[in-house]
């Protein structure tokens, strides 16, 4: 949620599974195709927001991939220091975790999609009801500029070599680079990856998208996830292999069936 600090309009309201950099670069990029660009956040300390961890300070660019968005996009990050500071989002959640339940329930909606398709008439209603007039009739927001790609900059991000194959991989995925250009000519290029909310994978080379297929996908290993989705993650459910030793149950082995051969020590 984002909210005007001199109306108290809700200046977006999405819904998303889990909070994450990408939940909020959608967010981001809906608010500021409609109204431009603020001049800064006011956010808490969430690691979204800012590196906490001194170790990591030094290592990087030193910002988050929510910070490098917004640097990208000339815009001031303010962290509070505690929720008390942000007092009008607070109490804007407040109203939001009765009022926006209880009309979702009246219209029996319970998809992600269909609340944030209702979401944009829910923000009318509620600036009818509680938005202010500013002190100012100034608008602060900036419009975009020509180079500044909202399918990109609000995407995670991380730079890539391709090589002399015209590969690179990512997330254990190898992309192979399909170019009209000579072979050579993207040999050990630099490629920035973006992956938007969809998980749509964009390779960027001087700003300009590359085509590719996916060379090779490796078997499945060991994934890193965090502790908001782990809990998801252990809830879904596991489909055995064809081949798994569960689905052999009950066959047959040398006229007896395999669980007797075992019992029996027979082959």
């Amino acid at each position: 949620m984002f909210i005007d600090d001199a109306t108290g309009e809700l200046g977006e309201l999405w819904f998303v599974r889990e909070e994450t950099f990408l939940g909020y670069g959608e967010a981001c990029r809906h608010y500021f195709g409609r109204h431009g660009k603020p001049v800064a956040f006011y956010s808490g300390k969430h690691g979204i927001f800012r590196v906490n961890q001194e170790s990591t300070l030094g290592k990087g660019s030193g910002m988050t991939q929510f910070g490098r968005a917004m640097d990208e996009l000339g815009m001031q990050i303010v962290c509070a220091h505690s929720p008390q500071a942000k007092g009008r989002i607070e109490r804007a959640n407040k109203t939001l975790q009765d009022g926006l339940v209880k009309a979702l329930r009246l219209r029996n909606i319970s998809t992600i999609d269909a609340a944030n398709a209702y979401l944009p008439e829910y923000r009318e209603d509620y600036h009818r009801r509680f938005a202010v007039l500013p002190r100012s009739a100034e608008d602060a927001h900036r419009p975009l500029l020509k180079g500044e790609n909202l399918d990109h900059i609000p995407s995670h991000q991380e730079r890539r070599v391709v090589s002399k194959n015209l590969t690179l991989q990512y997330d254990r995925v190898i992309y192979q680079i399909r170019s009209q250009r000579p072979g050579y000519a993207l040999r050990k290029a630099k490629v920035t990856i973006c992956v938007d909310g969809q998980g749509k994978v964009t390779s960027l080379n001087r700003n300009r998208p590359l085509s590719y297929t996916i060379y090779h996908k490796p078997a499945g290993q060991a994934e890193v996830v965090t502790s908001k989705t782990l809990d998801r993650r252990l809830r879904e459910p596991h489909i055995p292999a064809a081949d798994h030793p569960w689905r052999q149950y009950g066959r047959r082995l040398n006229g007896k069936p395999i669980g007797e051969a075992v019992r029996d020590g027979t082959d």
